[in-house]
């Protein structure tokens, strides 16, 4: 099983890749830094490109209410909006606030599920950044029974 750090290197070679064999899109597309380092929900959304953050019914965030080992916790984020251009999983609490980040084109449901570490309980955030740059957020609060960042 790949850890994040491997996870990322591998896109990054992927990246690498896909740039060299003409799809700079793409390169672009695999790995955003800035917005894997930000410390905050808010500073991970303005690097992932959102201009303005609202709450919204219209976006899902699917987690466990308490969860009893804090090394993988299940999360999803879903939307059925029109228009979605990211789709974004954050943990409030965490040491970076972001944990993953989906590209949706309208070929895509916009509606992924991943495994986080969490060291301590936290709101985490499922937030989905529109092709004007609008996002739109839902949160939900998890209870982390044992921690799973060095816990």
């Amino acid at each position: 099983m790949q850890n994040r750090r491997e996870t990322l290197k591998q896109s990054a070679v992927v990246a690498g890749l896909l740039a060299t064999a003409g799809f700079p899109q793409f390169a672009h597309a695999a790995f955003n830094k800035a917005a894997f380092d930000a410390k905050s929900v808010q500073d991970a959304a303005k690097a992932a490109g959102a201009t303005s953050l609202t709450e919204s019914k219209d976006v899902t965030i699917i987690g466990p209410d308490i969860a009893e080992n804090g090394a993988v916790v299940p999360l999803g984020a879903s939307t059925a909006l029109p228009g979605v251009k990211q789709l974004l999983i954050m943990v409030e609490k965490n040491p970076s606030a972001l944990v993953a980040m989906f590209y949706v084109t309208e070929s895509v449901d916009a509606n992924f599920s991943t495994r986080a570490k969490m060291g301590q309980s936290s709101d985490v955030y499922a937030v989905a950044i529109m092709n004007d740059g609008k996002a739109l957020w839902a949160k939900k609060e998890v209870k982390v029974t044992l921690g799973g960042c060095g816990g």
